[in-house]
């Protein structure tokens, strides 16, 4: 209508019918109505036609940050500015209240000019039960712990980005997002995942117990950045960077 493109997001018609997805459809144009800041992709209307529903969205071109760390580690100047950006898009959503929970390379987009955009806010502030693992359950938005097949708790976010108190099951808050943070900036400066596997059981066992290669990280990353970056990763919560603001400063 107003003739300029946008990105529609839609459920697929197998969901279409699912009160469950509808609610959380629904959520999450209330959660992206709710914010408004040059980092973050902003929504222009929840639509519906034939049965269909969409969300109406900016269209972020660019590739993602997963599509450039495919092409190895990112330069540190440029690393660091991209994080900045990531750090600034997170501080005005937990300033509203609201947790990404999913936050990864490819749920971040980097515009041709430098603009970073973080998308799919779909997993903050909604939570669904989950039947098992999926085929490839590394990539999947929504996975369950083997140690929680009973269905007792869900584990939201992607495996390899997950909190430690994500992947136990446990209640989450912002700093879930300084750890995911972290684990971006890592995969960033490094061009590999700060904690991986060739499962998902390997790929928490990772993140529960192991550290990342910190002599790994560029000679060029400031010290500065070394300390804070650590602090991200920190397994216990209460150790942990308590605000994303305090690493916005420290960037």
């Amino acid at each position: 209508r107003l003739k300029r493109d946008v990105a529609l997001k839609i459920l697929p018609e197998s969901f279409a019918t699912d009160p469950d997805r509808l609610a959380r459809f629904q959520r999450e144009a209330e959660v992206l109505a709710s914010l408004n800041h040059p980092n973050l992709a902003p929504i222009h209307a929840l639509e519906e036609s034939n049965g269909t529903r969409a969300l109406v969205m900016e269209l972020a071109e660019g590739p993602t940050l997963a599509d450039r760390i495919a092409q190895g580690p990112i330069l540190v100047d440029e690393a660091l500015a991209i994080a900045k950006q990531i750090a600034e898009a997170l501080e005005a959503a937990h300033e509203r209240g609201i947790i990404h929970r999913d936050l990864k390379p490819a749920n971040i987009k980097v515009r041709p000019d430098g603009t970073v955009k973080v998308l799919d806010f779909g997993l903050a502030k909604a939570l669904e039960p989950v039947a098992g693992l999926s085929v490839n359950a590394t990539a999947s938005p929504t996975i369950t712990s083997p140690a929680m097949m009973t269905g007792v708790g869900v584990l939201l976010g992607t495996a390899a980005y997950m909190s430690p108190e994500q992947a136990r099951g446990k209640d989450v808050d912002k700093r879930t997002d300084i750890w995911a943070f972290g684990a971006v900036l890592y995969e960033m400066l490094t061009g590999q995942r700060a904690f991986g596997g060739e499962d998902v059981t390997e790929t928490l066992a990772s993140l529960v117990k192991t550290e990342p290669a910190w002599d790994a990280l560029p000679d060029r990353v400031p010290p500065g950045v070394r300390v804070f970056l650590r602090r991200c990763l920190q397994k216990n919560q209460q150790q942990r960077l308590h605000d994303i603001a305090d690493m916005r400063l420290a960037l």
